[in-house]
């Protein structure tokens, strides 16, 4: 008897094979029949505890999000929104160098405000939610070991935490490594490995920055440490060394080809995969090709490069319960402070109001607070500001850009942003594309995740929380690419789930899950796709403290199932909790 069947459905196995129609079969968390099915053909025989009729829908592996910063929310959201909400079924955390552990103790504040600053996620937040309880990493592990969550959860060691934890101020500070230092650090990540890390993660871009504005430690690592920390990883188990490379934001173009060359070299040498941060910059639009061909050059030569490669532009979305254009205004600051959010937007729609916004000058920046400037970034960037729509284009035309709007109407461009942000009882958000946007459409974006060497990444899930929500990626991929891309050309349905659930399992050595075949983890999404629809995101505040962050939905898939339980029905939670902690191959 199985415990779930899956009848009817057309499968999309993960494998990239053309999809067919299947019954599926799942006994003890584990998928353990696939039988193919005629026309006419009877269904899959045997008694199921639970029978899903998919008939009409697309029946694909889970979803795996390599790229994500639920790190702190692993302590108190069992959920892990917003990407159990897009059919994910395994995230990986730990990225771009920052962590929770290794920590010493009283120094749990420090790492707080460093994955603040670089995350921006809410310092209050994770002061409030993270339930400390460790100092090694191994003992981080164990604590998310015994945690329940609606996915599966991976996790990386991270330099940042690492460089700190073993030379301390020195480290923090980003001061030269000692050779007893590189051994030191060496010894925390082969722990964390041996632990079960799935990886390393580091960052080397001037744009990864905590809140007093320093670097994140490590940011100018030298070979030596790189490679002593890479070798580390590499003998403490199957392993991947992620990062986010010097000038990957665009503020120094030469700088990624340069890191090219030693991720090349250390990847020969240990023999594992380094995945490194990838995306289309203004500076240098033609970067990422080049990039890509040096990786292709390196995989001829032995060397595993993997770009992450992001499914969309990449950049904030600005609204009036985020960043904004109008934040320094005197009147909105008075009223920001004087009323809760329901009576602030219904002041904001006085046209009083507005007038008075409109008419002042913006008050000085505080340079002591990270992101005080956003606001002369907007004013300044109206002419590639974007309203989005609904459901949202994210291949949107030059003439929906604020300032195109604004000549059209005959308006001055900041009322007609103002407008448009007041709309939706002033919940409306607009997106700036800093990155993957220089052409005007998709198609660098298209070529990226077509090369063979690229992995699909960068959804930041968990993080950025009041810019953007691009944990919404596994969705887009579907909605956008696979059915209703009218700029350029789509990709197939088989290449988007390859794409998200083999590749992105196997890099991380998952290859217990990411096809639907049998043996395999009965990690699945029954998805009717004629109806799966991506809504607007929107500004919640419901982290710890109050907290704030960005989310954005999802409907149309009919269940997502993990360990052969399904966590979600008609895209409502469902409140079974079967993920666990994965820990990576000794």
């Amino acid at each position: 008897m199985f415990d779930l069947k899956i009848i009817g459905g057309t499968v999309v196995d993960g494998t990239g094979a053309e999809r067919y129609s299947a019954d599926i079969g799942i006994k003890d968390g584990k998928i353990v029949d696939v039988v193919r099915r005629t026309a006419d053909g009877p269904a899959m025989s045997g008694a199921a505890a639970e029978t899903i009729d998919a008939t009409g829908h697309v029946v694909a592996p889970g979803f795996v999000d390599i790229h994500t910063h639920y790190d702190g929310q692993v302590s108190w959201d069992s959920l892990l929104e917003p990407s159990s909400g897009h059919g994910v079924t395994t995230i990986v955390t730990g990225n771009c160098g920052v962590g929770f552990a290794p920590v010493r103790p009283g120094s749990e504040q420090w790492l707080i405000e460093l994955m603040e600053g670089v995350e921006d996620i809410p310092g209050t937040a994770l002061t409030e939610g993270i339930t400390w309880g460790w100092e090694t990493y191994p003992e981080y592990l164990d604590a998310v070991g015994k945690q329940k969550f609606s996915v599966d959860v991976g996790s990386q060691v991270a330099h940042g935490a690492v460089r700190a934890y073993a030379m301390g101020e020195r480290g923090a500070r980003n001061e030269p490594a000692t050779p007893e230092d590189i051994e030191a650090m060496g010894r925390l990540v082969r722990e964390a490995i041996e632990a079960g890390a799935l990886g390393f993660s580091t960052s080397r871009t001037m744009g990864h920055r905590a809140m007093d504005g320093q670097p994140v430690p490590g940011t100018f690592a030298a070979e030596e440490e790189l490679f002593g920390l890479g070798r580390a990883m590499a003998a403490g188990g199957q392993a991947v060394f992620e990062l986010a490379p010097q000038g990957a934001a665009g503020e120094d173009i030469i700088g990624p080809k340069k890191e090219l060359d030693w991720m090349r070299r250390l990847s020969a040498e240990i023999d594992r995969p380094v995945s490194f941060a990838l995306i289309q910059v203004d500076a240098d639009p033609k970067l990422w090709r080049e990039m890509l061909d040096l990786s292709a050059d390196a995989h001829a030569a032995g060397a595993r490069l993997h770009p992450q490669i992001a499914a969309r532009p990449f950049g904030m979305m600005i609204g009036f319960q985020g960043h904004h254009g109008f934040s320094h205004r005197p009147t909105y600051r008075r009223l920001k402070a004087e009323c809760g959010r329901d009576e602030l937007a219904q002041r904001l729609a006085e046209p009083a109001v507005k007038a008075a916004i409109l008419s002042e000058d913006d008050l000085p920046v505080d340079p002591s607070l990270l992101f005080d400037g956003m606001f002369a970034l907007v004013q300044h960037s109206l002419g590639r500001l974007f309203a989005l729509g609904n459901p949202p284009d994210y291949e949107p035309t030059p003439d929906r850009t604020v300032a195109a709007i604004a000549k059209a109407r005959g308006e001055d461009p900041l009322s007609t942003l103002y407008d448009l942000m007041l709309e939706s009882n002033a919940t409306n958000m607009l997106m700036l594309p800093l990155f993957n946007y220089a052409d005007g459409n998709h198609d660098a974006i298209r070529e990226m995740m077509l090369h063979p060497a690229g992995v699909l990444g960068l959804s930041d899930g968990g993080a950025h929380c009041g810019m953007i929500c691009d944990a919404s990626y596994p969705t887009f991929l579907l909605t956008h690419w696979a059915r209703d891309r009218h700029r350029g050309e789509k990709l197939s349905l088989e290449y988007v789930i390859r794409k998200q659930s083999r590749d992105t399992a196997h890099l991380f050595g998952l290859t217990d899950r990411g096809t639907l075949e049998p043996g395999k983890k009965a990690d699945i999404n029954v998805i009717d796709m004629d109806a799966l629809t991506l809504h607007p995101a929107a500004m919640a505040f419901d982290l710890p403290a109050g907290g704030n962050r960005i989310l954005q939905g999802a409907s149309g898939y009919a269940a997502t199932i993990v360990s052969g339980t399904v966590t979600r029905r008609k895209d409502v939670d469902t409140g079974a909790r079967p993920g666990r902690l994965v820990r990576g191959a000794r």
